[in-house]
């Protein structure tokens, strides 16, 4: 089963936003969370076919909160910050470790369109059979289909939470027809409910996809302000080179300055005027080693 897209809106203000009645309603049964999901999702499925939408950048940033839920699920110290750093100041030959594991697996797993080779890059431990088989293992409707694959790899991989849930993404983002997977699932788990099953395990995604699918509208319509923004600024940038740093910073969550297609001083020059112009944002708090983003 899969969803037609909306037609694109050209004005980022006509932006829908979620209605109130799904954020604010008193859920009371299950038949009332599943509506309630399955609104939430409806309403994020709209706002995903607006172009003004930077949708690689709201993948990213998607990604980034996943891995910090399964930090969390881990027990692991690291946050957004934390996990940032351990990607991005990753130099060649180091080991990512499991903090850097983990976000990258995230980030390579929105970072092409849902396939099994694609996810078989994500999640490099699993085999391509054994991930195409876990994906086959859901059937039904979106969310149903969602629970049963999670279901499925933790049955046979206990302690596959990263690959659990990535794949339960998968298999939401290939019923609803996207073409990438976008992160949700995750950040609105709690780490028992991973250990449910069956009804309870069901009732607990449609809980949590409420709770991603808010907030992920939410930072929909924020990205396309600020997306709106930079791409408004960028004619005032002279640096040879801006225009690819500019689409750089549309595409990731963050953006060292090294990595900018500039010699180093400019690089940091540039990122220093995009700041000033209130287009982009120093992530870190630190005098080096800056990351900066949207």
């Amino acid at each position: 089963m899969t969803f037609a897209r909306p037609d694109h809106i050209s004005d980022v203000d006509t932006l829908p936003r979620m209605p109130t009645w799904v954020t604010f309603a008193r859920v009371e049964t299950p038949e009332d969370v599943a509506f309630l999901s399955g609104a939430a999702l409806n309403h994020l499925h709209v706002v995903l076919g607006h172009e003004e939408v930077p949708q690689a950048l709201l993948r990213d940033r998607l990604a980034l909160r996943a891995a910090e839920a399964c930090m969390v699920f881990s027990g692991r110290p690291e946050r957004a910050g934390e996990l940032r750093d351990a990607v991005h100041l990753l130099r060649p030959g180091d080991l990512p470790g499991p903090a850097g594991e983990t976000c990258l697996a995230w980030r390579r797993a929105v970072e092409l369109p849902v396939s099994i080779k694609a996810l078989g890059r994500a999640l490099p431990a699993s085999k391509l059979g054994q991930i195409a088989a876990w994906l086959d293992a859901g059937k039904g409707a979106p969310v149903t289909r969602t629970a049963m694959v999670l279901e499925a790899v933790l049955t046979e991989a206990p302690r596959a939470d990263v690959a659990s849930l990535v794949l339960a993404d998968a298999a939401l983002a290939q019923t609803f027809g996207w073409d990438h997977l976008v992160p949700l699932l995750a950040a609105g788990l709690k780490h028992a409910d991973l250990r449910k099953q069956g009804d309870d395990l069901r009732l607990a995604c449609h809980r949590a996809l409420i709770l991603s699918a808010v907030e992920a509208v939410r930072l929909s319509a924020d990205l396309a302000r600020r997306a709106a923004h930079l791409k408004a600024v960028a004619p005032k940038l002279r640096a040879k080179g801006a225009d690819a740093a500019v689409e750089m910073f549309l595409t990731c969550d963050a953006v060292a300055p090294l990595a900018l297609p500039l010699p180093d001083r400019a690089a940091r020059r540039l990122c220093d005027r995009l700041v000033d112009l209130g287009a982009v944002r120093e992530l870190t708090g630190r005098d080096t080693f800056r990351l900066y983003g949207v």
